[in-house]
C-alpha cells in the first residue's frame, strides 16, 4: 500500500499496491529501534535479526509477486506464439499488424513490471541508506554480504531482474519476425546486426540496463562527467522540454571543455624549460602548472553558482580571462618575469567554466541525448588532454614579431590566447540562451516543512513509498506528518546551495569515493606535472619526446574506456573493478621508485602507463559508484556533485603540484621518490577504506 508523488502517483498500478515495499512501516521500526536502543532496552544483534526478517519479508512478497506477473507475460506470449504460427500458414497482412499490436501490449505491460521492479529497488537502498545512517553504516554491509550472494538469493532477483531477460527476448525476436518482411523467416538470432525499429524495445532495454547496470561505451564515458541522473525511472510516454536545448550552444561548451584541456596541458612540456629561463628552478614547474588549479578551485564555485541564472555571460567572461592570462603568460618571458608567469596561470584558472558546461548539459541538454552529450563533454576533455602536450611538441620555433620572443616556451601562450579569441567570437554569435526551465529548480530551501500538497505539488521523487492508506487515529495522523516532515528535510529534491546543507549528505561511502577520486587525480597530477623534470634529469629526453610520451598516454583515454565499458563493466561489477583498479594504480607506483638498480626508460613507461590506464579506469567506476551512492539532492544547485568532484580533483592537483616544488628543494635526484611516497600511502589509504564499505556500494 504505497502512495508516491505526484509524477509518480500518476503511474502507480492500483491493484499493485499491497506488493510494493512497505517503506513507511520499515522507516517507522528504524526509529522505534532507534529510541529502544538508546534506552537500553533492546541489543543491537536483535535489532539485526528482527529488522532483517522484516526486510526478507518484505523481498520475498515483491519477488513471488514478480514471478506470478511474469507467469502471467509468458502465458500470453505462448498464446501469441500460436496465432503466429497459424499466421505463417495462411498470412493475413490486418491479422499480422493486429498480432504486432498485441505484442507490444505485451511490452508495454512488461515495462510496467519493470517499473515496479526498479521502484522497490530505490526503496529498499533508501531504507538501507537510513537504517545505516541511524545506526553507524553497519547494517548495509552484513545483510548485502549474507544475502546477496547466497544460492537462493532473493535480494539478486530484485537488483538483477531474474528472469525478465526471457520475456524481453521473446518480445523481440517475434517483433523483429514481424518486422518489414512479415512473415519471414529471418531471426534475430541468424542476423543479429538487423535493426529492429521498436522503440518499446529500446525503452525496455533501457529500463532492464538501469536495474542491472548494464553498461556500454558511451554510457561509460559519458559516467566520467558525474552528470547526474534521476534516481527513479521517467514515464514511456515523457514529454521533454526541448525549447531549452540549442545543437551550437552544446558544441559551444564542448569547445570550451576541449579547449580549457588543451590549455592546461599545452605548457606540460615545457614549464620547467621556462621557470629556468626567468632564473627559477626546474621544479618551479609544479608551481607554475598548479596556479591554475588553485585559482580553479574558487572559480569552479562562482560559476557553479552563476549558471544558476545565466549560461552565456559565464561563458564570455571565461573566454574574455582566459584570452588574458595566456596574453600575460605568452609575455612573462620578454618582461622577465616570473610573477607575470604565475599571474597568467591565475588568471587561466580563473577561466575555469567546466562547472557551467556540466550544469549546461544536466539542464538543457534532453535526456534522450544527454547520455551522448555526456561522452562528448568527456572526449573533449580526453582529446584535449592528449591534443595539448603533443601541440607543445610541434611548436618547437624561436623568432622574434617586432620585440615578442615567439619561442617553445611562450608559443603555448600566444597560441590559445588567439584560440580562445576566435571561441569568443563564435560564441557571441552563435550561443543562445536558453529560457528558464518550467518550474524553478534553484529556488532557495525553505527552512519551514511543506505540507502534503506542497510535497506532491513538487512532485518529490525522493518520496515515493509512503503508505497510501488513510490513518486510522490521530496517532497516525502523527506520524504522517512527522514522515512527510522528515523525507522533506533529508531527501528532498531542493538543490543544495550551501556548504554545511552538502556536507551533511555525505556518508561514509560518499566520503570514500571522492576520498579515492582524490587519490587517482593526485596520482595523475604527480605523473604528468614531474615528466618533464624527470625525464631529463634520468633520461635526457627533449621536450619533443616528453610530448610525445603524454600525448600517447592521453590517447589511451578513448580505447581504454571501451574496452571496459563495453565489455569488462558487464562482466564482473563496479566495485570489483573498483578495488582491482585500486590494486593496479598501487603497483604502477610501486614500479615507479627508483630503489637500488639504475632507472630505465622501459621502468618508466611500463610503471607510467600502469599507473595512467588503471587510474582512467578506476575515475570511470568511481564516478559511477559515486552518482550512485550520493544523495539525489546533489544533482542539482550550486554544491552539486559534479562540483564537489571537480573540487576534490582540484584539490589533488593543487597538492600534488605543491608537493612537486617542496620536493625540488631536496634536489631533482630525490624528486621522484619523495613525490611518489604520498601517491603509495593515499593510495594505500583508500583501498583500506574501500574494503571497509565494500559491501555498501551496492
Amino acid at each position: 500500500m504505497v502512495a508516491f508523488g505526484k509524477k509518480l502517483k500518476d503511474r502507480q498500478i492500483e491493484e499493485w499496491n499491497g506488493y510494493y515495499i512497505n517503506y513507511k512501516l520499515m522507516k517507522k521500526k528504524v526509529k522505534q529501534y532507534a529510541r529502544q536502543i538508546e534506552a537500553g532496552g533492546v541489543e543491537r544483534r536483535y535489532v539485526l535479526k528482527d529488522f532483517s526478517r522484516m526486510l526478507d519479508n518484505q523481498i520475498e512478497k515483491i519477488v513471488l509477486f514478480l514471478l506470478e506477473q511474469q507467469g502471467l507475460l509468458a502465458s500470453r506470449l505462448e498464446a501469441l506464439g500460436l496465432q503466429q504460427d497459424a499466421l505463417q500458414q495462411e498470412p493475413d497482412f490486418v491479422k499480422i499488424n493486429e498480432l504486432r499490436e498485441a505484442y507490444r501490449e505485451v511490452g508495454r505491460d512488461l515495462l510496467k513490471l519493470l517499473f515496479f521492479v526498479e521502484i522497490n529497488a530505490v526503496g529498499l537502498r533508501k531504507i538501507l541508506k537510513k537504517f545505516d545512517k541511524r545506526f553507524g553504516y553497519r547494517f548495509t554491509d552484513y545483510y548485502v554480504k549474507t544475502r546477496a550472494n547466497h544460492p537462493y538469493s532473493q535480494l539478486q532477483q530484485v537488483f538483477k531482474h531474474v528472469g525478465l531477460g526471457a520475456v524481453v527476448g521473446a518480445i523481440s525476436r517475434n517483433l523483429a519476425e514481424l518486422q518489414d518482411r512479415q512473415g519471414s523467416y529471418l531471426s534475430i538470432y541468424d542476423q543479429p546486426a538487423l535493426p529492429l525499429q521498436e522503440p518499446i524495445i529500446d525503452t525496455i532495454i533501457a529500463a532492464v540496463d538501469r536495474l542491472s547496470y548494464s553498461t556500454n561505451f558511451l554510457t561509460f564515458l559519458g559516467q566520467h562527467a558525474l552528470i547526474m541522473q534521476e534516481e527513479l525511472p521517467t514515464p514511456l510516454e515523457e514529454h521533454i522540454d526541448d525549447e531549452r536545448y540549442h545543437f551550437m550552444s552544446l558544441m559551444l561548451n564542448l569547445v570550451n571543455t576541449f579547449l580549457y584541456m588543451v590549455n592546461t596541458y599545452i605548457i606540460v612540456p615545457t614549464a620547467d624549460d621556462y621557470s629556468m629561463s626567468l632564473g627559477a628552478a626546474a621544479t618551479v614547474c609544479g608551481i607554475v602548472i598548479g596556479a591554475m588549479a588553485v585559482a580553479q578551485l574558487f572559480s569552479s564555485v562562482y560559476f557553479s553558482a552563476w549558471s544558476n541564472r545565466s549560461y552565456f555571460r559565464p561563458l564570455i567572461f571565461s573566454s574574455i580571462v582566459l584570452f588574458m592570462g595566456n596574453v600575460m603568460y605568452a609575455m612573462a618571458y620578454d618582461m622577465n618575469s616570473i610573477t607575470v608567469l604565475l599571474l597568467g596561470r591565475v588568471f587561466c584558472g580563473l577561466g575555469s567554466a567546466r562547472a557551467v558546461n556540466r550544469r549546461y548539459i544536466s539542464d538543457c541538454v534532453p535526456l534522450k541525448i544527454r547520455m551522448q552529450a555526456s561522452a562528448g563533454f568527456v572526449s573533449a576533455s580526453a582529446l584535449g588532454m592528449a591534443c595539448g602536450p603533443a601541440l607543445a611538441g610541434l611548436l618547437q620555433v624561436k623568432f622574434k614579431f617586432y620585440k615578442i620572443t615567439i619561442d617553445q616556451n611562450t608559443a603555448p601562450g600566444w597560441i590559445m590566447s588567439f584560440s580562445w579569441l576566435i571561441y569568443l567570437i563564435w560564441l557571441w554569435i552563435s550561443f543562445r540562451e536558453p529560457g528558464q526551465p518550467r518550474d524553478e529548480n534553484h529556488a532557495p530551501e525553505s527552512t519551514t516543512a511543506p505540507t502534503n500538497s506542497d510535497v506532491l505539488e513538487k512532485g518529490s521523487t525522493t518520496q515515493p513509498l509512503l503508505i497510501s492508506s488513510k490513518p486510522h487515529n490521530d496517532e497516525e495522523d502523527e506520524d504522517q506528518e512527522c514522515d512527510v516532515s522528515e523525507e522533506t528535510t533529508e531527501d528532498s529534491r531542493a538543490p543544495v546551495n550551501s556548504i554545511g546543507a552538502a556536507y551533511r549528505l555525505l556518508t561514509p561511502s560518499v566520503k570514500v569515493q571522492l576520498l579515492i577520486y582524490f587519490m587517482l587525480k593526485y596520482a595523475m597530477e604527480i605523473l604528468l606535472s614531474e615528466s618533464s623534470v624527470v625525464t631529463t634529469y634520468y633520461f635526457g629526453w627533449t621536450t619533443g619526446k616528453v610530448a610525445i610520451f603524454l600525448a600517447c598516454l592521453g590517447l589511451t583515454v578513448l580505447p581504454v574506456n571501451m574496452i571496459v565499458g563495453s565489455y569488462i563493466s558487464n562482466m564482473f561489477e563496479d566495485r570489483q573493478i573498483l578495488l582491482a583498479s585500486e590494486i593496479m594504480v598501487c603497483f604502477g607506483i610501486l614500479m615507479s621508485f627508483h630503489v637500488i638498480l639504475p632507472y630505465s626508460v622501459p621502468q618508466y613507461v611500463v610503471s607510467g602507463l600502469i599507473m595512467f590506464v588503471s587510474a582512467e579506469v578506476l575515475e570511470g567506476v568511481n564516478l559511477a559508484l559515486l552518482s550512485r551512492v550520493m544523495s539525489s539532492r546533489l544533482s542539482r544547485g550550486t554544491f552539486n556533485g559534479g562540483l564537489l568532484s571537480t573540487e576534490a580533483g582540484t584539490i589533488a592537483r593543487v597538492i600534488a603540484d605543491g608537493t612537486i616544488t617542496l620536493a625540488g628543494y631536496l634536489g631533482e635526484s630525490k624528486l621522484l621518490n619523495v613525490t611518489l611516497l604520498p601517491s603509495l600511502v593515499i593510495c594505500i589509504m583508500s583501498i583500506v577504506a574501500t574494503c571497509f564499505t565494500y559491501n555498501s556500494l551496492y
